[in-house]
């Protein structure tokens, strides 16, 4: 970048009154409008993809090991021993889990049952403390989530019939329904979880499903579940301490959830995507300014050309005038997120107050708006409006550089 050419472009940046100073403030301001919402509602993607995280990680197991061969593993307290064993376990539960209906004055609702140790559930399920009651699993008791007990009408003292779901699936057999006293409501933020389970002890749930012994699965809590290398070690470890009589496969959390994490990636992805057509709108702007330029400085150009001055010479005048239009909606852009980020729950709080809810907390659960700031989500929309910026230049810089030395002294 040689210097005459850059000072140019430089002075014609000066502002004035004319239409092409006009055009040139909104495409900066367009380019910072387009940078700024792409990177704060990644960030709050982002945010809403670390809760649901979190969420998963609190509740339900990072991973569960199931039988090979059967629907059944016995010896399951031997098991639980070796298991506790292996470095980087933090938890271990054997369960049945199942789904069946449970039935209220009318209502009926279908949860997953989970049967489990009472001192494990408080263990490997962190709900918090009981929102009523407690979690005692002691004798004909149930533990349901918050949305479970609203759905069926029912609080503490209050009594379910529960039915076994091999009524379904045996003819031979008739499995009656049981009368479980509700002990506890447990909420843990999370709809899903608080609608779609119910907990009860471990020998209740085994007589429900007519089993003399053995569990569905023996589900495993680690120190470090996101730590992919460390995490994948554990789980190789896990699948071997069954032994050659009793073959294990491992599900983990990824795996589980595999449906929800996709979603969030897609719809993130694509927000992102639309979004950036933002930032195309404002980058064409630069463009248009550019052209604009390119008939107001005419007779300069031929002045230029007549003076000895290159085509290469007159294309860097406009390419870098586009990049620094750019490059200050870049900055200003980044900087606009940085005050919108750090002041995002404050904004949050001033809409809802003017009456328009952008987060109300009765639907997503949450007390705040969260948010997390990726530094690669930076740069790629940094060199993306960078990039395109350099191409819109170059349109107007060619043509510019294409004109005739003699019509343009003209004005023409």
């Amino acid at each position: 970048m040689t210097g005459f050419p850059s000072f140019l472009a430089f002075k014609y940046l000066k502002p004035k009154r004319s239409v092409a100073s006009v055009i040139t403030c909104v495409s900066v301001l367009g380019v910072m409008l387009g940078v700024a919402v792409v990177i704060i509602v990644r960030s709050v993607m982002t945010g809403f993809g670390d809760i649901w995280e979190e969420k998963i990680l609190d509740f339900k197991p990072h991973v569960s090991l199931l039988p090979m061969h059967g629907n059944v593993i016995n010896g399951e307290d031997d098991l639980a021993e070796k298991l506790r064993a292996v470095d980087g376990v933090s938890c271990v539960t054997p369960e049945i889990d199942t789904r069946v209906l449970i039935s209220h004055r009318g209502r009926v609702l279908a949860p997953v049952l989970i049967g489990v140790d009472g001192e494990d559930f408080a263990k490997a399920y962190k709900v918090g403390a009981p929102r009523a009651g407690t979690f005692d699993l002691e004798g004909d008791s149930i533990v349901l989530g918050v949305n479970a007990a609203r759905t069926l009408g029912v609080w503490v003292g209050d009594t379910v019939t529960v039915y076994s779901p091999k009524t379904l699936v045996e003819r031979d057999e008739v499995f009656l329904p049981v009368k479980w006293k509700v002990v506890g409501i447990f909420s843990c933020g999370q709809h899903e979880y608080d609608s779609g389970y119910a907990v009860a002890s471990l020998p209740n749930v085994r007589d429900l499903m007519g089993m003399e012994k053995g569990v569905f699965a023996v589900h495993v809590k680690t120190d470090r579940p996101t730590d992919g290398r460390r995490f994948d070690e554990i789980v190789r470890k896990l699948r071997s301490c069954g032994g050659e009589r009793q073959l294990l496969r491992s599900v983990t959390w990824r795996e589980a959830d595999r449906e929800i994490f996709n979603a969030l990636a897609v719809e993130k992805n694509m927000t992102a995507l639309l979004l950036s057509l933002i930032s195309l709108v404002a980058v064409f702007c630069v463009m248009n300014t550019l052209l604009v330029l390119t008939v107001q400085k005419t007779p300069a150009i031929g002045l230029l050309k007549a003076l000895g001055f290159s085509r290469l010479e007159i294309m860097e005048v406009f390419m870098v005038h586009g990049m620094i239009q750019c490059s200050l909606g870049i900055i200003l852009g980044l900087l606009a997120s940085w005050a919108v980020l750090s002041n995002l729950q404050n904004i949050v709080e001033w809409l809802a107050a003017m009456g328009l809810e952008v987060f109300p907390a009765s639907v997503y659960g949450l007390s705040a708006i969260p948010h997390r700031l990726i530094v690669s989500d930076i740069f790629w929309v940094v060199a993306l409006v960078f990039v395109f910026g350099v191409l819109a230049s170059l349109i107007p810089a060619l043509a510019a550089a294409s004109k005739d030395p003699v019509k343009s002294l003209n004005g023409n």
